[in-house]
């Protein structure tokens, strides 16, 4: 796919843009892969369809609010990647593509989320002031109520982290520990029990009080200056003294293995690197280090992993977790039958609610059919976005690859 691309127009991100549109060779082998081709049954809301209006537009042949739309419904979940074989780097293109076109446009549902999910104190008030609303949101305008109704009827009581979680029995290393920023707010539990898993493997758990965001909601959209500010701030409160910095959230590890674009051209573009390659995914890192004995279930126990596409197709992270439930006794793994998207893809499920749904009550319908006892995930957004239409197929528990993990330790 030859372009005409002035790169210089675009001086970060130009060169690899043009570099993957050009391996794009329109076979579709993407379009099965793709959920949002599947439910629109579109050309324009296919991958090759949309590397096609990026492409236009790039190219100055298309205004950007005439492909904005499609764009808009594109979930990021890179399904269509391990699906090329041309090998395309999708993410390349359209992540880079929002951010050399974000500062053109800012909706309102996307600077409310930009300024209230990555900061936890402010996200508490909102829910606070959201439930509140949410009385009234037949007053308020369209695009604000999926927000609304996605607020939760009360928030958990947040856990209490030390700095620091000695290791239980011989050291292994020490680790430092991301907290994240929904999670903090929405499963604190998360974070105690993956702190109390990884002592238990051996390692001390050193973990920053103050956090800040890193940038991943932001970056995801294309909000370039606003995923820089959060990741350097994030780098700079996090020791380098450690033997690995532990992500329990797929949508962080997958942004943060990006540093070296979201930092593309500063002076801390190398440290940023450098902080990328020692950040691990908790089940990789456990895998890696090799898990100690658990005793697991005192009865036989079927197990779903429930793929995040940020780990999946982001990370590349699918045998790891089946190999350490596989290492424990009374635990079967049972593979769904689909690893396509759940809908949740950051804030797609609040952006585009009825998509969501759709993409949700699948996943959960999987589940259901594969008659498991649990299912165990490695993302806060997954959990929250499939819980509820498991439950009202009354199908099994859902729960974070730690929680289980620490459960039967």
């Amino acid at each position: 796919m030859q372009h005409e691309i002035n790169t210089s127009q675009y001086p970060l991100f130009g060169e690899t843009m043009a570099k993957e549109i050009e391996k794009c060779v329109h076979c579709g082998f993407c379009l099965s892969a793709c959920p949002t081709y599947q439910l629109l049954g579109q050309e324009m809301d296919s991958p090759r369809g949309r590397i096609i209006l990026m492409k236009s537009v790039l190219e100055g042949k298309a205004p950007l609010a005439d492909i904005q739309p499609h764009i808009d419904q594109c979930l990021g979940c890179l399904a269509c990647e391990p699906a090329c074989p041309s090998g395309v780097h999708y993410r390349n293109i359209v992540t880079p593509f929002r951010a050399e076109h974000q500062p053109t446009r800012l909706p309102v549902q996307q600077t409310l989320i930009s300024k209230t999910l990555p900061y936890p104190l402010r996200f508490k008030c909102a829910t606070a002031l959201g439930r509140l609303a949410a009385r009234f949101k037949r007053f308020l305008p369209a695009t604000l109520q999926p927000m609304l109704e996605r607020m939760p009827a009360q928030l958990p009581r947040a856990a209490s982290l030390p700095e620091f979680v000695p290791a239980e029995g011989e050291i292994r290393g020490t680790v430092a520990m991301l907290t994240g920023c929904v999670q903090r707010v929405l499963a604190p539990e998360i974070n105690a029990k993956t702190a109390r898993l990884l002592a238990r493997q051996g390692f001390n758990v050193r973990i920053p009080k103050k956090q800040s965001c890193c940038g991943s909601l932001d970056w995801h959209h294309g909000r370039h200056t606003a995923a820089q500010k959060h990741l350097r701030k994030l780098m700079a409160q996090i020791p380098g003294d450690v033997d690995a910095i532990i992500s329990n959230a797929a949508g962080c590890g997958s942004s943060i293995a990006e540093a070296e674009w979201i930092l593309k051209g500063e002076d801390n573009e190398a440290a940023g690197i450098a902080f990328a390659k020692k950040t691990v995914e908790l089940s990789r890192f456990i895998h890696r280090r090799g898990i100690r004995a658990l005793p697991g279930p005192p009865k036989l126990t079927r197990v779903a992993i429930q793929d995040a596409c940020h780990l999946l197709n982001g990370q590349g992270i699918e045998h790891e977790p089946r190999a350490l439930l596989k290492a424990i006794p009374n635990i079967e793994v049972v593979e769904l039958i689909s690893t396509g998207c759940c809908g949740s893809a950051g804030t797609f499920n609040i952006e585009h609610p009825t998509l969501a749904a759709d993409l949700g009550r699948q996943k959960a319908q999987h589940i259901l059919e594969a008659q498991v006892d649990v299912v165990v995930s490695g993302n806060i957004g997954c959990i929250l976005q499939l819980r509820p239409y498991i439950e009202e197929l009354g199908g099994p528990e859902i729960m974070h690859f730690a929680e289980f993990l620490e459960s039967v330790s």
